[in-house]
C-alpha cells in the first residue's frame, strides 16, 4: 500500500467504517427489493426490535415512528422471504402496513379501514434457505463468507469468488481438493502431475493457503494435511489477496473449505465405488435430531479407501472419520463442535521422472508411467491427522452478534522415498542402457497447531446508510519440527526393469540437512464494514498482525533465528447493485506472507512478501434466476521478493524483487433448468518478473490461457426418466517449471475429457427409492501428457480413471 493511501485509511478506518453518514448519491431503488431471499426464524416479539433486525440485516432503508410500533407484538417470521416480504410476515396482525416513499426508503402507516395489508412475500425452494456456511442445492451457491466472514450474497460480493458445490462435487466423482478446483477460473490444480501425498496447487500464479470452517490449516512442508472431499458441503476459492481479514497469507488467493455440518431433517447415506487400480473405496453419512426438540443435532462422516495407484507398489489407503454434534443452547446461542481423524498410507505417485526418457528421447525409448524407479521395500508415506474444535455463536440483541471460531490440529509424518538423479549431475542420472542413480530423502515431521478467531458482528443502520461491521481478533500458535535427511549411497537401479529389495541403509540423524524446531505466534485485529446506501455498496477492512517466528536449528549446533514482523493490510471496494442483476465492482486488497520453514536460517533475516491488487468486474444474476456470470481484469504485484543479480561477476541474492500478474477472468455457473446444469471458465494470464537475472520471465507453474466446461442433463419424466450423462472438457496452455523458462522446463498445453452417467434406481421402482449408481471417468480419452517439468525432473498428469458406485439415501 502506498503511503498516502495506508495514512489516510490507517487512523481513518474505524471511523469511516462506523461513522460515515453523508449519502454518496442520491438513494435509488434499495437492494432489498430485488429478489434474493433468505432464512428466517423470529420468534414474536417487540415490534420496533424485529422490524429494525429485518431491516438492517437486509439493506433496507426504514424510518421508524416508535410511537407507532409502541405496545405492538411482531407476529413470527418463519421461512424464506426477501426482506420486504419478511417485514411483511412481522407485520400481520398488527393493524400497520408499510409504505414506500419517494427516496426508496420505508415507513409504517395504519392499515386503512376496510381494506387488507399487502401480502407477504414468500419462497419456498429449499435453495433460498442457504447460508453461507451450509449445504446448497443444485450447483449454484448464492451466499458466501469467503472474503468477508459474514453471510454475503454471492453477487454482492466484491471480489473473484467461485464455489464448488457438494452437489457439483458428487456429479463429477471428486476425490480431493485437486479434482474440486479443476473447472474454476484462475488456478491451476495438480501442479506437479499426480500426488496422493497433497494437493499442488496455484492461484493466479501463487499457492493458495488452506482455511477450513474459518480457521487456517497448518501448512508445512510435508506433513500439510490433504481434506477429505467427502466430508464438505462446499468449498469456495477466493482470488486475490485477503490479509485485511485472514492474516498472513499469500497475493494469489485462498481457500475457504466447510464442513458438513448437523441438520435438523434426518439424512443418511452410504456409497460404495470400485474403479481403476483397484479403487476400493466407500463414503458414509448420517445426520439428524437426537432428542425430539431438535436441541442437540449429530452428524457423522467419513472414507474408507483400501486402493492402489497409477504407479506400481504405491497404495491409496485412507481411513478417515468426522463426527460433529451441534447443541442449540437457546433461540440465539448454538455450539457445534467439529472433529475428524485421518490416516493416510500412500507414496510418492509423483515419481520425479528424469528429463531423459521423458522430454528427451533415449536410445531405450520412453520411461513408462507407471513404473516405480524407487523402492517398495524401502518407501512410505505415513500421517496421521486430527482436529478437534467448535464454532460458537451468540446473538446479543437485534444489532449485535458474536463468532467464535477454534481448533487444535495435529499432523504427523514418517516419509521415505527414492527420487532418481537431476540431469545436471555429471554424465546425466540415466544411461543409454537405463540404468540410473538414485538418491533417498528421509522425513520425519509432526504439525501442531491452536487457532482461534473471535468477531463480533454488528447490523445497524446510519442515517440512510446500513452497516455490516465486522470487528475481530484472531490468534494461533504453530510448533513445527522438521527432520529431512539426503541419502546418497542408493544402489543404482534401471528405468525400464527396476531392481527392488537392493540393501538401503536410512542416514544417520547427525548428516541431516533440515533439522529444526519452529515455534510461529500470530495475532491479527481487523475490523470491516459493509456498506449499503440504496443500490450503492462500499466496503472498507483493515488490518493490523504481528508475528513472532522462533527456529532453532539442530544440526547447527542448536543455533537459532527470530524474527518478528508486524503489518498493516488493508482493502477497499466499491460496487452498484442494478435492479437487472447486474453488481459491477472496483476493490483494491493487500496480502503479506512471513518466510517460515526450512527458508528461515540462523543468520539471515528475511522480510515478509507483500501483496497489492487492483480489480475490476462485474457479475451479472438474473432477478429470481439460478444463473451467476462473473468476469474480472485484474493487476497483482508482490514484492520483497528473493532475486539474483550478478554484480561485477558476482552473484549476489537481495529481496528487491518483484513480480507482477496480470489478468481476465469469465466464469458461468447455471442451473439453466431442472435438469440441466452447466459451469463453464476461461482464464487468460500474463506474469513477468521484474528484475534480477530472470527479468522478463514468466512465472513458474502458470499457464497464460485455461479453459473449461462441464455440463450434466438429467432426465426427469418420459422414457429416460432418472437418466443423467455429464461431460467436460478442460485446456491448460504451456507452461515452465523452471526460472529459466529453458525448453527443458517447458510443458507442452493439453486438453483432457471427463464424463458420468447416472440413474436414480427409485424411477424404476418406489421400493428402490433413494438408490442410484453412477460412473464416472476422468481423462476418458487416456490423454498422455506432462503436467510440468523443472528442467531436472518432469511429472506426468493423471491418467483415464474409472469409478462406478452405488450410492442409497435414507
Amino acid at each position: 500500500m502506498s503511503r498516502a493511501v495506508e495514512s489516510y485509511l490507517r487512523p481513518s478506518l474505524m471511523a469511516l467504517a462506523i461513522g460515515l453518514a453523508t449519502p454518496l448519491v442520491s438513494p435509488m431503488v434499495l437492494a432489498a427489493e430485488q429478489s434474493s431471499v433468505r432464512a428466517y426464524d423470529l420468534p414474536s416479539a417487540p415490534l420496533a426490535g424485529t422490524l429494525n433486525r429485518i431491516a438492517s440485516e437486509a439493506g433496507i432503508a426504514l424510518a421508524l415512528d416508535p410511537s407507532v410500533a409502541s405496545g405492538r407484538t411482531s407476529a413470527p417470521v418463519r421461512g424464506t422471504f426477501n426482506g420486504i416480504g419478511a417485514l411483511q410476515a412481522a407485520l400481520r396482525g398488527t393493524g400497520l402496513q408499510l409504505q414506500q416513499g419517494s427516496a426508496g426508503s420505508y415507513s409504517l402507516v395504519a392499515v386503512p379501514e376496510g381494506s387488507l395489508a399487502l401480502p407477504e412475500t414468500s419462497v419456498n425452494a429449499s435453495s433460498d434457505s442457504e447460508s453461507a456456511w451450509g449445504p446448497v442445492d443444485g450447483y449454484l451457491a448464492k451466499r458466501t463468507a469467503a472474503g468477508t466472514k459474514t453471510d454475503t450474497a454471492l453477487v454482492e460480493a466484491p471480489r473473484s469468488i467461485s464455489v464448488a458445490t457438494r452437489q457439483q462435487m458428487s456429479d463429477r466423482g471428486v476425490h480431493s481438493l485437486d479434482d474440486a478446483v479443476k473447472y474454476m477460473p484462475g488456478i491451476v490444480s495438480a501442479s506437479f502431475g499426480s500426488d496422493t501425498r497433497y494437493d499442488w496447487m496455484r492461484v493466479r500464479g501463487f499457492e493458495p493457503t488452506q482455511f477450513l470452517d474459518g480457521l487456517p490449516l497448518p501448512r508445512g512442508v510435508y506433513a500439510n494435511p490433504k481434506p477429505e472431499t467427502w466430508n464438505l458441503d462446499r468449498l469456495a476459492l477466493l482470488r486475490g489477496p485477503a490479509s485485511s481479514i485472514y492474516g498472513q497469507t499469500p497475493p494469489g488467493g485462498l481457500l475457504d473449505i466447510v464442513s458438513r455440518r448437523p441438520q435438523a431433517e434426518a439424512a443418511h447415506e452410504i456409497e460404495v465405488q470400485y474403479g481403476s487400480d483397484n479403487h476400493r473405496q466407500i463414503n458414509f453419512a448420517s445426520t439428524g435430531k437426537i432428542d425430539d426438540e431438535g436441541r442437540f443435532l449429530y452428524g457423522v462422516s467419513g472414507v474408507i479407501r483400501d486402493g492402489g495407484t497409477q504407479i506400481d507398489h504405491i497404495d491409496d489407503k485412507r481411513y478417515n472419520i468426522a463426527p460433529s454434534l451441534t447443541w442449540n443452547i437457546d433461540d440465539d446461542t448454538s455450539l457445534t463442535f467439529l472433529s475428524q481423524f485421518t490416516r493416510d498410507d500412500t507414496g510418492a505417485t509423483s515419481q520425479f521422472r528424469p528429463i531423459q526418457g521423458t522430454k528427451i528421447d533415449m536410445p531405450f525409448g520412453k520411461i513408462s508411467h507407471h513404473k516405480n524407479l524407487g523402492d517398495p521395500d524401502y518407501e512410505f508415506y505415513d500421517r496421521t491427522y486430527y482436529a478437534l474444535g467448535y464454532a460458537f455463536e451468540h446473538r446479543f440483541n437485534d444489532v449485535w452478534q458474536f463468532r467464535q471460531n477454534l481448533r487444535y490440529t495435529k499432523s504427523d509424518l514418517a516419509f521415505q522415498t527414492i527420487t532418481p538423479g537431476s540431469y545436471y549431475q555429471p554424465g546425466g542420472p540415466v544411461k543409454d542402457d537405463g540404468t540410473v542413480s538414485r538418491m533417498s530423502t528421509n522425513t520425519d515431521e509432526d504439525i501442531s497447531q491452536f487457532a482461534v478467531d473471535n468477531n463480533f458482528q454488528g447490523d445497524f443502520a446510519t442515517g440512510d446508510i446500513t452497516h455490516t461491521l465486522l470487528i475481530g481478533l484472531d490468534h494461533q500458535r504453530m510448533n513445527s519440527n522438521y527432520l529431512s535427511i539426503f541419502g546418497f549411497n542408493v544402489p543404482d537401479s534401471n528405468v525400464l526393469n527396476p531392481v527392488y529389495g537392493l540393501p538401503i541403509t536410512r542416514p544417520d540423524r547427525s548428516t541431516a540437512f533440515y533439522d529444526y524446531n519452529q515455534k510461529t505466534r500470530q495475532t491479527g485485529l481487523y475490523v470491516q464494514d459493509q456498506m449499503a446506501l440504496g443500490n450503492w455498496r462500499l466496503t472498507l477492512g483493515g488490518r493490523e498482525d504481528w508475528v513472532h517466528t522462533g527456529t532453532k536449528f539442530f544440526n547447527k549446533n542448536d543455533a537459532t533465528n527470530t524474527q518478528r514482523d508486524k503489518k498493516f493490510s488493508g482493502n477497499a471496494a466499491i460496487s452498484y447493485v442494478f435492479d437487472s442483476g447486474f453488481v459491477p465492482y472496483l476493490s483494491y486488497a493487500e496480502s503479506f506472507q512471513p518466510s517460515s520453514n526450512a527458508s528461515a536460517s540462523p543468520t539471515d533475516s528475511f522480510k515478509p512478501t507483500e501483496g497489492q491488487q487492483w480489480e475490476l468486474g462485474v457479475k451479472y444474476q438474473p432477478p429470481g434466476s439460478n444463473t451467476l456470470l462473473t468476469a474480472a481484469v485484474y493487476d497483482l504485484t508482490q514484492k520483497n521478493v528473493s532475486v539474483t543479480n550478478n554484480v561485477g561477476g558476482v552473484s549476489i541474492t537481495s529481496q528487491t524483487g518483484e513480480v507482477k500478474v496480470r489478468g481476465l477472468e469469465l466464469e458461468a455457473v447455471s442451473d439453466v433448468t431442472e435438469n440441466l446444469k452447466v459451469i463453464a471458465a476461461y482464464t487468460l494470464a500474463k506474469s513477468e518478473v521484474q528484475n534480477g537475472i530472470y527479468k522478463g520471465n514468466r512465472l513458474q507453474l502458470m499457464p497464460n490461457q485455461q479453459a473449461s466446461l462441464w455440463a450434466d442433463y438429467t432426465w426427469h419424466s418420459g422414457v429416460l426418466d432418472g437418466f443423467g450423462i455429464g461431460g467436460g472438457a478442460r485446456y491448460t496452455g504451456n507452461t515452465y517449471g523452471d526460472q529459466g523458462n529453458t525448453y527443458l522446463g517447458k510443458a507442452k498445453a493439453y486438453t483432457v475429457f471427463d464424463a458420468s452417467v447416472h440413474y436414480d434406481l427409485g424411477r424404476l421402482d418406489n421400493s428402490l427409492k433413494g438408490a442410484s449408481v453412477a460412473v464416472n471417468a476422468t481423462n476418458l480419452l487416456n490423454k498422455d501428457y506432462i503436467s510440468t517439468c523443472d528442467s531436472y525432473y518432469c511429472y506426468y498428469g493423471d491418467q483415464r480413471s474409472v469409478v462406478v458406485s452405488a450410492n442409497y439415501k435414507f
